[in-house]
């Protein structure tokens, strides 16, 4: 067989001096390390290459380029689409490289690929800074800056892209190389929001925002037969509060707190969150808006400890995610968005809206690849569930929401939240718009025969 389909051939040329682990379909880890976060994602690598240094990288670049199977590169392993394995390929397998060097003086921070967003929050806030971006702690840091990096504190500081100083990379020449302003500034502004089949970028230099470790966040449940008032008003109030605050709100079931009355449990409701970007002391004025939107069915705000959310363990959950980007957020959308959730009675799938402007929007375009600054908001259509036997009804809901919503939005597609692989041509202009050309050119420049091609194809 070729080295593609069982792999020995890529074992036998990687071995002599890899330090990491090699993991072919008959190791006792394979199910375990071909394994993502999305459990709907079920791929087969030929072999998984699980490096621990710069220089395992390198020699799995090479073997590679000389053998030519489909290459993958995980790093978190938690993106929806699960661009993180291949079937009948090489992962190289970043995940065991986990280290993570603060400088609080200078405000920057040295990451490994493998970190997650938990693990970097960790180290930075033991100095009250931190890196913007991600909802989730197991979010791994690469893939997030990697696609641009939206979350809560997004109108205030940016897109976790626009924090990264310079990458470390090895190109498909087996080369290593550091990208930043002065030196391979096309990778540098590649990385920045659509760098995905460059090559396998190791390492990340972010500069730090100061916040925490106690912020003031919101997070209030409102009435479902409220729902269409509520989101006018929030509407209304994104456009009042600074952009110290960057509102978010979804359309969901009622999260089962204890806080919560027992009979409001998996009802629908709108929730409305934010996180200040400031001293907790000065946060209750640009806040109070959201929380007084109309009289809340739950009300948990406060001051907590800067952290995003956990995650359920990689494979246990099934999850699908599409997204549009919105230049308005008219009433007729508003009304779109509860008409399609109201098809759903079940608990497990939502409507997100986050919103962007701010900082966001001030950073010019020729400074990074994300070419969806000039949207106000972003819709997610996001699902997750254990049950297999949901599959097709869930996958249904999902896409024929994103399509019912498709009018009200400017066409661009969040590339983190941009569905299945096997939606990858479809979803490709929407992603990277009028970045695509020049990054076509940068592909090509360090990857002139493809070699980092089926990476580059996964949305």
């Amino acid at each position: 067989m070729p080295a593609s389909e069982d792999g020995f051939e890529l074992r036998e040329a990687l071995k002599p001096g890899f330090g990491g682990t090699v993991i072919d379909r008959w190791h006792p880890g394979y199910d375990h390390a071909r394994g993502v976060w999305n459990a709907l994602v079920d791929r087969r690598p030929a072999l998984i290459a699980r490096c621990s240094s710069l220089a395992d990288v390198v020699d799995a670049v090479r073997v590679a380029a000389a053998h030519r199977p489909p290459v993958s590169i995980r790093a978190g392993g938690h993106q929806i689409a699960g661009s993180a394995v291949c079937d009948d390929g090489l992962v190289i397998d970043l995940s065991a490289m986990r280290g993570v060097d603060v400088d609080p003086v200078r405000r920057t921070a040295r990451v490994q690929a493998g970190v997650t967003v938990g693990q970097l929050d960790r180290e930075t806030q033991a100095f009250g800074l931190l890196v913007p971006g991600g909802d989730v702690t197991d979010t791994g840091v690469a893939g997030l800056s990697l696609g641009g990096g939206i979350g809560m504190l997004a109108r205030a500081y940016g897109l976790t892209c626009d924090h990264l100083r310079s990458i470390e990379i090895v190109t498909a020449d087996g080369q290593v190389r550091t990208a930043g302003p002065d030196e391979h500034a096309d990778l540098l502004w590649a990385a920045r929001g659509c760098g995905r089949g460059l090559g396998v970028v190791t390492s990340l230099e972010f500069d730090l925002a100061a916040l925490g470790p106690m912020v003031s966040v919101v997070e209030v449940y409102y009435p479902w037969d409220r729902a269409e008032f509520v989101l006018q008003g929030w509407r209304d109030a994104v456009e009042a509060v600074p952009d110290t605050v960057t509102p978010m709100a979804v359309l969901r079931s009622m999260p089962r707190y204890p806080q919560a009355p027992v009979e409001s449990h998996d009802t629908p409701v709108v929730g409305v969150g934010a996180v200040y970007a400031g001293p907790p002391a000065e946060a209750q004025a640009a806040l109070a808006p959201l929380r007084q939107l109309d009289t809340p069915v739950l009300d948990v705000s406060g001051v907590v400890r800067y952290e995003q959310s956990a995650s359920p363990p990689a494979g246990v959950m099934r999850a699908f995610m599409k997204s549009h980007f919105l230049d308005e957020l008219t009433d007729d959308a508003i009304r779109t968005l509860l008409d399609q959730q109201a098809r759903w009675t079940g608990t497990g799938a939502e409507l997100v809206i986050r919103t962007l402007g701010g900082a966001v929007r001030h950073i010019p375009q020729d400074q990074s690849a994300f070419p969806h600054r000039a949207a106000r908001f972003n819709l997610n259509v996001n699902a997750m569930w254990r049950d297999a036997g949901l599959d097709d009804v869930i996958l249904t809901w999902c896409r024929s929401s994103w399509t019912a919503l498709r009018p009200h939005a400017n066409g661009g597609v969040y590339l983190n939240f941009s569905g299945l692989a096997d939606e990858a041509e479809i979803v490709r202009e929407a992603v990277y718009g009028p970045s695509a050309p020049r990054l076509d050119a940068i592909r090509t420049a360090h990857d002139p025969e493809g070699l980092f091609a089926w990476a580059a194809r996964q949305p």
